[in-house]
């Protein structure tokens, strides 16, 4: 039998091209120090030995793993949104020739393991830290790494990051449903792991704010939090729809939530614009296939530029390394949203034609 051929290694080459092992780093690194008679004598032998230098070689020398760590929580918890900034990440470290290590974090005591041992410490040259609120122990044991960490998709003051202003996104989101001319608007909200919740906070305080700004109380009773599960969710919807006065329009927190949302509200009976209008968040890729409304955003392009802005990180580190991008969003209006049924009755009297039948009691006074 015949044996299997030896790989050749970087002493092999440096023999054959009559030069030391780290001639033959400089020259396959690509170091100007190198004169181009040497590294043509070191690449044609590495060449004629099938030698590649290997990144756990070079890293040796350099001091750099031509890796990025990526932390973030289980896909579960929104595998769309997380899904797509992933892959615009790893579409532009790919080319960029850097290596994605990603570290998924579900539960408390994966949290805790992380912090605890670091393990990016010594295995990249920079973390990503993807839609996770961290504690300010856990960002002082981050600054403990000694290599750049950029938020994704989501503020850190004094970070650098690339986020969308979510309150402000939700404001208008809200702000769209009143122009409509709805008052008991409901928002669901997903019940997460503490700390695990990225956008949920910030969407809340828009829907607040816009309330105000119109002189609208806001009742604690149309704010739910739901379990991130269809059975959540039915609850959730089921605790709307037993109150005194029910709402007539509902934001949820994301697209995925919407859409189950869509679903349990049409299996009970209630017409979506018609009785409720639905609101999402995200713009997620089956929102037009389903006809939502939503606030749209680009977690791809987050994640894209977040990777350009690490890339750019480790290529200059003398430049800022707070900055931070802030992405835009904008509303898209579908077919889930509508005027409350007392408006469109109104509206058709107004025009002439018959009017949708009110489940809004009439006032006997």
């Amino acid at each position: 039998m015949v044996g299997e051929q030896r790989q050749a290694t970087m002493a092999d080459v440096a023999r054959e091209a009559g030069v030391s092992v780290s001639t033959v780093s400089r020259a396959l690194r690509g170091v100007p120090t190198v004169t181009p008679e040497t590294r043509s004598r070191v690449e044609r032998a590495a060449r004629d030995m099938s030698f590649a230098l290997s990144r756990s070689a070079s890293s040796l020398v350099t001091g750099k793993t031509r890796r990025v760590a990526v932390l973030m929580p289980g896909l579960a918890r929104a595998p769309w949104f997380l899904g797509t900034t992933l892959t615009g990440i790893a579409g532009v470290l790919g080319e960029a020739e850097l290596d994605l290590l990603v570290y998924v974090v579900t539960n408390k005591a994966e949290r805790a393991a992380f912090f605890d041992r670091l393990p990016a410490r010594h295995n990249a040259d920079a973390l990503m830290v993807v839609s996770f609120i961290l504690t300010q122990e856990e960002r002082e044991r981050l600054d403990e790494l000694g290599v750049p960490v950029v938020f994704v998709s989501q503020h850190a003051p004094g970070r650098a990051g690339v986020y969308v202003d979510d309150a402000e996104a939700a404001r208008k989101g809200t702000q769209h449903l009143l122009n409509l001319g709805h008052r008991r608007i409901a928002h669901i909200q997903s019940a997460v792991v503490e700390s695990f919740a990225w956008s949920a906070h910030d969407r809340l305080a828009g829907y607040r704010q816009a309330l105000e700004d119109a002189g609208v109380p806001c009742d604690d009773a149309l704010v739910v939090r739901a379990e991130y599960s269809r059975e959540g969710l039915r609850e959730g919807i089921g605790s709307l729809l037993s109150l005194l006065q029910m709402p007539t329009a509902v934001f949820v927190e994301t697209d995925e939530m919407a859409f189950e949302v869509l679903s349990i509200l049409r299996s009970c009976g209630i017409e979506v614009p018609g009785r409720m209008s639905v609101l999402g968040f995200d713009d997620h890729s089956l929102a037009e296939a389903l006809d939502l409304s939503t606030i749209a955003q680009s977690p791809r392009d987050t994640g894209r530029i977040a990777a350009e802005l690490v890339s750019s990180i480790l290529a200059d580190p003398s430049g800022d390394p707070a900055r931070q991008v802030v992405l835009p969003t904008h509303l898209i209006p579908r077919g889930s949203t509508a005027p409350p049924p007392r408006n469109r009755q109104a509206e058709a009297a107004a025009a002439g034609r018959p009017g949708e039948p009110s489940d809004v009691p009439a006032d006997d006074s």
